[in-house]
């Protein structure tokens, strides 16, 4: 039995001391505690070993574009729960936490803006928003981007990232994957060029579709980009997987996209592309 007891430690009036959530991350690349501060200052990259976190869109949004260039197209869209979905939570209550939590109405804010003086059409896909799973809302606004830059003669660019097709809406969320690759074969008829930029993960569904068929497809480092996750490939297969499987880097060995390109370099990147693959503004 100890003989002394360790004081407890009290803030004034008796109550704990708490750090307030929010303040801190810790980061799954080398386990350091990043101030959330500096996280955001250095476009969600950490600053210790360059692990990329997720990124909200309008963070993406407003690093890739010229200032105060970016027009939101089709912000009313919501998803409605068609199937009348019932599990643990239903579909409408998830819809409505999700809106709550990240101030947007659905998983991929859409538009057109400038990026140096190039006018672009534009798709964020935020991974905060339901792991990003494309339902009727997110492939309606991709479709309706892809096909505003077919009429406005300008490039597309759409940053991937998602867990894939929306459970909830059943066969409603797998026909997103015909219409926005629909869209996007008429997009390439017109001869207008597309990037697809892949994040962290992207996976199933929306990798199967608009996200794999860019006519330059660049990834950010160490992004998980596949279709089944590779727990169900092994079980599937009975066989062992290459080492760093479903990464950006093997992938980009292995031909599936062009390159790997740092967050904080995507912007100049894409502009040369830009002006590689357009007339100059």
């Amino acid at each position: 039995m100890a003989i002394f007891k360790k004081p407890a430690i009290k803030a004034e009036g008796g109550k704990k001391k708490e750090i307030p959530r929010g303040l801190f991350q810790k980061c799954p690349g080398c386990s350091e505690v990043v101030p959330e501060i500096e996280l955001a200052q250095n476009q969600r990259v950490c600053p210790r070993c360059d692990y990329h976190f997720v990124q909200p869109a309008k963070e993406r949004i407003q690093n890739l574009l010229d200032p105060d260039s970016f027009v939101e197209m089709d912000a009313g869209l919501k998803s409605v729960d068609v199937l009348r979905f019932q599990g643990m939570a239903s579909y409408k209550d998830r819809l409505k936490n999700y809106q709550e939590r990240t101030g947007l109405l659905d998983a991929v804010i859409s538009g057109h803006g400038v990026l140096d003086g190039y006018k672009v059409a534009i798709a964020v896909m935020d991974f905060g928003f339901l792991a990003a799973t494309m339902g009727s809302v997110v492939g309606e606004r991709i479709t309706r981007t892809i096909e505003y830059g077919t009429a406005e003669h300008c490039a597309v660019i759409i940053v991937a990232a998602s867990g894939g097709a929306r459970l909830y809406e059943g066969m409603l969320s797998l026909m997103q994957m015909a219409k926005t690759s629909g869209a996007l074969a008429r997009h390439a008829g017109a001869r207008l060029p597309y990037i697809s930029v892949l994040t962290n993960p992207t996976t199933a569904g929306v990798m199967a579709s608009f996200a794999s068929l860019g006519d330059v497809i660049l990834a950010e480092p160490r992004s998980m980009i596949g279709f089944a996750g590779p727990r169900v490939i092994r079980e599937t297969t009975h066989q062992d997987l290459p080492e760093r499987f479903q990464t950006a880097e093997f992938l980009d060995e292995h031909g599936l996209i062009d390159m790997i390109v740092h967050r904080k370099k995507m912007r100049e990147q894409i502009s040369r592309l830009l002006n590689y693959f357009t007339v100059a503004p």
